[in-house]
């Protein structure tokens, strides 16, 4: 990434090119990352394929002024850190469900290297306002929760621990973006992914969260929870744009479910 797509993306979240690369400045970019950029899956939606691209990921969230799921705000994000100086690994993970990891490269989240190291999380939804420090056993507070890592197994994974509950295991070894690429394809098409069955987008507000659902529009304001469903298509674009800056010439809606593979 070059200098002039350093300050766009930046200029994108509202940050300053940071003078000193350390955890401060770390903090800073997470927070307004989470704060102007959302969580969305509305590409799968709109039929738009997402492709595993530096350069592409990098121009939807710069360029496009979107958001998109765990591999591209990751991967965006990944590229603009490294960009600035940081010392960025990606590691995958499996997300908890019924109690169990889920498939693997499930999730896509970041370690960054300074004094110690730093786990960076801006793809999972409702979760870390600030980044982590990737110690085991030490409850980490922070304002989405309190959050612990605990070492599972013999081969270094990481159990992340939200408010007590299992959130995802992390695979401790380095993978590259394309590394992620069948779980990304699994997540747009297959029946059985959360993705294809359900339409959302959300980010952090100053006081909570505020997420589009299809029509329905949730603000969460100090755990209180309030739905207003929209009206019509002209309120959900209105919505679009008002909330998270996203123009789009259509509502995206959920497709009939693809069949599942007998």
């Amino acid at each position: 990434m070059d200098e002039s797509r350093v300050d766009a993306y930046l200029a994108r979240i509202g940050v300053a090119r940071p003078d000193v690369v350390d955890a401060e400045a770390l903090r800073a970019i997470q927070y307004a990352h989470l704060r102007t950029v959302p969580f969305e899956n509305l590409s799968i939606h709109l039929g738009q394929p997402v492709v595993l691209d530096e350069e592409l990921v990098v121009a939807k969230i710069v360029d496009q002024r979107r958001g998109g799921f765990c591999y591209e705000l990751n991967g965006a994000l990944g590229a603009l850190l490294a960009a600035l100086g940081y010392r960025v690994t990606r590691l995958a993970a499996q997300v908890f469900g019924g109690g169990e990891p889920g498939l693997p490269f499930d999730h896509m989240v970041l370690r960054v290297d300074l004094d110690e190291p730093w786990l960076v999380d801006v793809g999972y939804g409702s979760f870390t306002h600030y980044p982590l420090r990737l110690v085991t056993g030490v409850d980490q507070p922070d304002p989405g929760g309190v959050f612990r890592i605990v070492r599972h197994g013999e081969y270094g994974d990481l159990d992340v621990y939200q408010d007590g509950n299992p959130e995802y295991r992390v695979d401790a070894r380095p993978y590259r973006l394309k590394d992620y690429l069948p779980t990304c394809w699994w997540h747009q098409t297959s029946p059985e992914s959360h993705f294809t069955r359900t339409l959302t987008c959300s980010r952090l507000t100053e006081t909570g969260r505020i997420t589009l659902s299809g029509a329905k529009l949730i603000t969460t304001v100090g755990g209180r929870r309030d739905e207003v469903v929209l009206g019509d298509d002209a309120e959900i674009l209105d919505a679009y744009r008002t909330h998270f800056g996203i123009t789009l010439d259509r509502v995206p809606t959920v497709a009939a479910p693809p069949v599942a593979a007998v």
